[in-house]
């Protein structure tokens, strides 16, 4: 994360909010009794009470206290002793971790905690701890170490969504107004998801590699399940049971461009593959249509009284209408081709419900098409035609359907205001196909 040096009015004012009360950080190792590690402190004796409450539920056995505690570092200060499982405190510079063999929860204070909290909101810092936590949890579940490395259920990157899906049940038991000193509103769940995928993968790391954490496709899918479901379909994901859309480069020229086309080249190739993907889809919904032209122009699309910005499906005209100089060659050089492309999917997806005859505004209009663009970039994780997702296109679409409403926009420009609420339809397609994305 760094070394900035947040404000400290913003860090007290955003703890402020998130918290009824604060606990003493006392139980603490290494602490400096600050705000941080207060606020630390507080998450923790939460997220202690609640899997007192939830792994009686979940494994049948009482929860057993961490016996190596929770531990404080400033990697800032060269002089700081160096925190359990590691000889080094900036060895851990920006970063938190759970060690097995001391049994204890570390995190630095001075370039991980206090970033968090500016960037994100203590959200962001109740997602990490609550995420170490969880490893302890499976540390007393036994799916680490050995066993982990044993029979091939529990590799890396599966004990990280494990712990990705403790954390969110854990958010979503703050959100419901069960913890003792926290407090969190929905509307914080979108920068504590842009704070998780923050530590997601490089691009172009394979799953099967030793320590791999998934990319952030993977890493909210897991955090959002355990925010619906709870804890106990968390504790049961192995290798057997989970998939994950994080992948190797497949060539060396896609590798040497990052998996980015060029605009131009994106369009091109997204036109050629849109309308067949389509067409199959509202042909099997019972309907026929005419695959809508994708057209660029020289300035935004007036049709729907420019409403949906810079990419537009235009009903009148059936067509697909994108100004490649405005907001989506600004979303192309931010994010990455497949944040244009989720965008591009998401104008046919529409098209689609117009031929189908389904409305084309309101809340489940605005669903069904981030489900429809679900289902096409699902069908390019296993491809059937010859454009496909490059490593790091679904970390792309996860980043502008938090970061922006576009491509949830209906005909009139209404959209899905929560970024989790957006991400969570797109899965919905990604997963299980445009069956239920409400064609029929």
């Amino acid at each position: 994360m760094g070394t900035a040096h947040p404000s400290s009015t913003i860090v007290a004012d955003t703890i402020e909010r998130s918290t009824t009360s604060l606990v003493d950080p006392g139980f603490v190792q290494g602490t400096d009794g600050g705000e941080i590690d207060r606020l630390a402190a507080t998450v923790l004796t939460d997220v202690q009470d609640f899997w007192r409450q939830r792994y009686p539920e979940v494994f049948g056995d009482p929860w057993r206290e961490l016996e190596g505690g929770f531990h404080s570092s400033d990697t800032a200060d060269s002089r700081a002793a160096s925190p359990p499982c590691t000889g080094d405190a900036a060895n851990i510079a920006g970063n938190a971790y759970y060690c097995s063999s001391e049994d204890v929860i570390v995190w630095d204070r001075s370039a991980l905690l206090p970033v968090l909290v500016e960037r994100y909101g203590a959200g962001a810092v109740m997602l990490v701890l609550a995420h170490e936590t969880g490893h302890a949890v499976q540390a007393r579940a036994g799916v680490t170490g050995g066993r982990a490395e044993g029979d091939g259920l529990y590799p890396t990157i599966v004990t990280e969504a494990m712990a990705d899906c403790y954390a969110g049940a854990f958010l979503r038991w703050v959100v419901d107004g069960k913890a003792t000193h926290l407090r969190l509103t929905a509307r914080d769940l979108d920068p504590a998801l842009r704070a998780l995928i923050t530590f997601r993968d490089p691009v172009g790391t394979s799953n099967h590699e030793q320590g791999a954490h998934g990319d952030a496709f993977d890493r909210v899918s897991a955090f959002q399940d355990g925010y619906a479901e709870g804890a106990r379909p968390c504790s049961t994901m192995t290798a057997r049971n989970r998939e994950f859309t994080q992948r190797e480069f497949t060539s060396a020229a896609d590798l040497e461009r990052g998996g980015n086309l060029p605009l131009p080249d994106l369009v091109r190739a997204m036109s050629a593959d849109l309308g067949p993907y389509f067409t199959g889809v509202v042909e099997q919904a019972g309907h026929q249509w005419k695959p809508p032209p994708l057209e660029t122009v020289d300035s935004a699309p007036a049709c729907s009284g420019g409403a949906q910005g810079a990419a537009a499906y235009c009903p009148r005209e059936r067509s697909v209408r994108v100004w490649p100089d405005g907001r989506v060659n600004e979303l192309h050089t931010a994010i990455g081709d497949y944040g244009t492309g989720t965008l591009l999917a998401s104008r046919y997806a529409l098209a689609a419900l117009h031929a189908a005859g389904r409305p084309l505004e309101g809340a489940r209009a605005q669903r069904a098409v981030l489900c429809l663009t679900g289902a096409y970039t699902g069908s390019l994780l296993r491809p059937e035609r010859d454009f496909t997702v490059s490593p790091g296109d679904l970390d792309e679409a996860v980043q502008v359907l938090l970061g922006y409403e576009y491509p949830a926009r209906d005909v009139a420009g209404g959209a899905l205001g929560s970024g989790y609420e957006r991400v969570e339809a797109f899965r919905g397609g990604v997963t299980a196909g445009a069956a239920d994305c409400g064609l029929t």
